[in-house]
Order: structure tokens, then C-alpha cells, then sequence
């Protein structure tokens, strides 16, 4: 497994486990089963996992694998893998979360993953012109060094607002950001910004909910008619990047490399991302392990020239995406921001994991748009 240290004495697998597949919004969720297969990431090398306060049981069910593998291999077993949580204020109570608001939901994400202190907290928020962020990442830094909050980061940040955190004071180790084969908006200053200021990019959507994978290919174009929400969301960067059809010579140009390499269109996209400079680790959503063997093969085969020149032949003809990390799905009158979910908190505040078949969050998630006029694909 390819490792990364992103500060002294913080070192992490280059790729890590993601929990948004976990949070019941993207189909059935088997809690026992998802966290049983936990063990197999790990055994893997797999030692870094992400979730977020906002993820439904998620917390609750990495918490529960950490106390499993305490009881069976001893504390230092668990204290071993990284849980990389965030922070993600509503949008309406934006204008009022202080000091206290942010203690509270980090005092809960320790509670529910059995920790004295959180690995990593990345921060997001929603709306840029609503004051208050930068007061809110000084109240996580007193945090930090109140002992509750080992590092920080930030999630969906562009370098601009990025830098006003780090000029305060505060150490963001790591920023997570959109991006892929596909959509490649951080290409455009966000890179060599972090770069230069120790800031490691985590790149979540490498594979675009799925789409970046053999599955796709030669498929029919499904439209935008999708109950699970990431695949409206990585559909739309598909027509941002320019088409359904040159989505699919994206896609037959990556499967002539995973021929010659021996395998799958979604391990060359993975290890694409993984040899794009300025890329620290990648984020792989997986509810549970048995797509991992295949995921593995990322890391025995290598790309050279002739299969990059391949791949930017194809991306030499794309329209886009374009402008900085997240400005897309910042507006919320276009079709990125429209099927966003911007107040989960409350319902984050609930104990209790999914239900199996996602009932409990489908009702929540339904009477809140409801009174929200909110579009919750």
C-alpha cells in the first residue's frame, strides 16, 4: 500500500476508505455487513477512512469496528487507523454558530466513533457570503489545541478563501476536492496553491460515482433519471465535460489502456488520479469489500506516456468543467446546487444508523425538502 505523511507523525494510505456510500442516500446499507467488511480495507493497508458528522451512522458504524478491533487485537490496533470526520454547519444556521455549536457536534462525532480526540476534522461551508467562517475555523483550532482535534482541514474550499484560514493561523494539513479524469477544475491554481503551502489534496469523485468504470461502456445515455443522488451529481459533470459521447471515447481510451495493463478501466482512472501531481491521496467510496480485490490492482500497474497522451487526447476536446473547485455546485439556482442537501444536521443530531433500507432518512429527508422547497434528489 502507497503511503503519504502528511505532517510528522501523520501518515496515512494513499487511499482512503470513503462512508458518503454508507449514509443511506445511495441504496440499501447492510450495517452489520458494512461494518464487518471494514476489516478487510484494513488488512489491505487501507488505514485511512472519511465520513462527516452530516453522514448518517456512519460515525456510529466506524466507531463500532474501531471497538471490534480493539477487543480483538488490542488498542493500539484501532488507534492505528485514521478517521478522517468533518464539520458541515447547515446552511441557515450559518449566520449564528458559535463557539459552543462547534463544540457540540465534535463533542458528538467523539462520542459516536469512541475517541478522546478526532484524527482529522475538515470543514466546510456552504456560503461564502455568509460571515462567520473564518471565526469558525479559529473555534476549531481552539479546539485543536484544547486536545478534542488533532489536525484540520477543509472540504470544497478554492485556494482563495483557503488562504485567508492559513493566514490566521490555523494549520490545515489536507483540502478535499472534486476531482477526476473528468473533472480536473483543480487543475486551475488549486494544485500548485496547496502545493506550495503544505496543504495535502485529498480527491473525492475519482471514478464519478461509478461512472468511470467498465460498467458504463457502450451504455446508451441514461439521462438524468436517478434515485441515487451521486449519479445525478457526476451525470451533470459528465455534460459539463462535454457529452455523453465523448464521455464514451473517454471511456473506450481507458479501457485500451487497462488492456494492455491487465486490468479494469476503474484501476487505470484510479491510478491516474493517484500519479496526478499535487495528489496526495484519493477518496474510494465502497459500501463493503468485495469490489476491493479489483481495486487492489491499482497499485500493481503502471501508466506511461503513450497511456496519459492517450488519455489527454480525449480530454484535449472537453468543454469543461470550468472556473474554481465547488463554484458550480455553490450556486444554488443551477443544477449542481439544486440537488445538493444543505440542512442535515438536525437530522445528524439522531443516534440511531440508517435503517437497512433507508427508510428513516428517505421520510426525514422528504419532510424537510418539503418545508425547505429544497431539491434532495
Amino acid at each position: 500500500m502507497e503511503t503519504v505523511a502528511l505532517r510528522p507523525r501523520y501518515r496515512i494510505s494513499r487511499l482512503i476508505k470513503g462512508g458518503w456510500q454508507l449514509a443511506g442516500d445511495h441504496g440499501q446499507v447492510v450495517p452489520e455487513r458494512a461494518v464487518a467488511d471494514m476489516a478487510a480495507f484494513v488488512e489491505a493497508g487501507i488505514v485511512a477512512f472519511d465520513c462527516a458528522d452530516i453522514y448518517t451512522g456512519v460515525e456510529e458504524m466506524i466507531g463500532a469496528f474501531l471497538a471490534r478491533l480493539a477487543a480483538r487485537n488490542g488498542a493500539a490496533s484501532a488507534a492505528g487507523i485514521k478517521v478522517h470526520t468533518k464539520f458541515v454547519p447547515d446552511l441557515e444556521a450559518l449566520a449564528r454558530i458559535d463557539r459552543g455549536a462547534v463544540a457540540r457536534v465534535i463533542d458528538r462525532s467523539l462520542a459516536r466513533l469512541g475517541r478522546e480526540r478526532l484524527d482529522l476534522v475538515q470543514f466546510h461551508w456552504w456560503d461564502f457570503a455568509a460571515p462567520g467562517w473564518e471565526t469558525c475555523a479559529g473555534h476549531l483550532a481552539d479546539l485543536q489545541t484544547a486536545g478534542k482535534i488533532d489536525r484540520i482541514g477543509v472540504t470544497n474550499f478554492d485556494e482563495g478563501h483557503l488562504a485567508k484560514i492559513t493566514a490566521s493561523g490555523v494549520d490545515v494539513v489536507s483540502a478535499q476536492v472534486q476531482y477526476s479524469l473528468l473533472d480536473r477544475r483543480p487543475e486551475g491554481g488549486f494544485l500548485e496553491w496547496a502545493g506550495e503551502n503544505g496543504v495535502a489534496v485529498f480527491a473525492y469523485g475519482a471514478l464519478a460515482g461509478g461512472f468511470l468504470t467498465d460498467r458504463w461502456l457502450g451504455k446508451p445515455d441514461p439521462g438524468f433519471s436517478f434515485a441515487n443522488r451521486s449519479l445525478v451529481k457526476y451525470r451533470l459533470i459528465i455534460e459539463e465535460f462535454g457529452g455523453w459521447s465523448l464521455f464514451q471515447d473517454l471511456l473506450r481510451a481507458l479501457r485500451r489502456i487497462a488492456d494492455r495493463r491487465g486490468a479494469d478501466i476503474a484501476a487505470v482512472a484510479l491510478r491516474a488520479m493517484l500519479d496526478a501531481p499535487g495528489t496526495a491521496a484519493v477518496i474510494l467510496g465502497a459500501r463493503y469489500a468485495d469490489r476491493l480485490p479489483r481495486t487492489l490492482r491499482v497499485f500493481s500497474i503502471a501508466l506511461d506516456d503513450a497511456d496519459r497522451a492517450c488519455i489527454r487526447a480525449v480530454q484535449a476536446r472537453a468543454r469543461g468543467p470550468a472556473g474554481p473547485v465547488y463554484a458550480l455546485e455553490r450556486d444554488r439556482n443551477g443544477p449542481h446546487g439544486r440537488i445538493m442537501k444543505y440542512g442535515l444536521q438536525e437530522g445528524a443530531g439522531e443516534d440511531a444508523p440508517s435503517t437497512p433500507d433507508g427508510s428513516r432518512d428517505r421520510d426525514r429527508d422528504r419532510d424537510r425538502d418539503r418545508g425547505r422547497n429544497r431539491t434532495g434528489a
